[in-house]
């Protein structure tokens, strides 16, 4: 069992500032991922938008125009950061909000933080311009970019006392991240491929054809792309079915705050799946008011009280 702490309700005033900052970045920056920790109580939202602030900081290194070498620059000096948040040598009063924000929910919350030195080695990956032949292979990536970011999260959440498998929660975690990963490689495809990058493993793009990419908004000649697309939705249907068996272990609001976000993904899944070409012609993404409407859905406890049938089911 994870078991979480509230923050204390004396947090100093740089402290609350630098919060509040994180929370700025947060609803600014963050699309999906603002609809789910909105409904966390303050402390764990608090918390969430400080590991969302540095983990934004660490990516926008990686997704800017400078170069390679500067990038690794960069990125080492946040891992040197980080070091410092673990190591408690940063004060309420540094210059950076972000070290602030983060050190204090470190301090309060069980946050596995080398999960975020994972995540820069995920980037590291980018910078490097890595490929990948296979879903093994590609399994390290999101491991390390998005698997790790459940995890962290799951040391916020925490799993409610007795959940029954609680010991499996931070894999469900990680399962989730690769599902929500996954999705995010395909929507994003033209846009990584006019960036030089490609994510969909070697093997899986020489069996349907479209070794040659998708710099065109146009279906590359003789590919199978939406046989490419819907054996990938497939894949991540399987991962989401499996990270799911996660929201029975936390409570209310934390089952609610990870439902609506994977719940997004899977719409968008869904999408992606019925019209698999929409994806060469720009981002496929959900309208507000259906992100809303599935943010009360997690709230309402419908997608938990479903994975809980079927886990009945199962031990039937």
């Amino acid at each position: 069992m994870i078991r979480t702490v509230e923050l204390a309700p004396h947090a100093s005033a740089p402290v609350l500032a630098a919060y509040s900052y994180c929370e700025a970045v947060t609803g600014q920056q963050a699309r999906n991922f603002a609809y789910g920790i909105r409904l966390l109580p303050t402390p764990k939202r608090r918390a969430m938008s400080a590991l969302y602030a540095f983990s934004r900081r660490v990516d926008d290194i990686g997704d800017g125009a400078l170069a390679p070498d500067v990038k690794i620059a960069r990125l080492e000096e946040t891992r040197a950061l980080l070091t410092r948040v673990r190591e408690g040598a940063v004060d309420e009063d540094d210059t950076d909000p972000v070290a602030v924000a983060l050190s204090h929910a470190a301090e309060v919350f069980p946050i596995p933080l080398e999960g975020l030195d994972e995540l820069i080695d995920g980037v590291l990956m980018d910078v490097r311009g890595e490929t990948y032949e296979t879903w093994d292979d590609l399994k390290v990536y999101c491991r390390c970019v998005a698997g790790a970011i459940g995890r962290l999260s799951l040391g916020v959440f925490g799993t409610e006392p007795g959940a029954r498998g609680a010991e499996r929660a931070p894999e469900y975690a990680d399962t989730l991240g690769l599902a929500l990963q996954l999705t995010n490689i395909l929507r994003d495809v033209r846009e990584d491929a006019e960036g030089g990058r490609t994510y969909l493993p070697a093997d899986d793009l020489a069996k349907f054809g479209c070794s040659t990419g998708f710099a065109s908004p146009a279906v590359p000649e003789g590919a199978d792309f939406a046989g490419l697309v819907h054996f990938e939705v497939r894949r991540a249907r399987a991962l989401f079915a499996e990270g799911y068996r996660l929201l029975p272990m936390l409570d209310r609001r934390s089952g609610a705050c990870v439902a609506a976000m994977a719940g997004i993904y899977r719409r968008l899944l869904d999408r992606i799946e019925r019209e698999p070409e929409a994806v060469l012609r720009g981002r496929v993404s959900l309208p507000g008011r259906e992100k809303a409407y599935v943010a009360v859905r997690g709230l309402s406890g419908l997608d938990t009280r479903h994975v809980n049938r079927r886990a009945v089911r199962r031990r039937a």
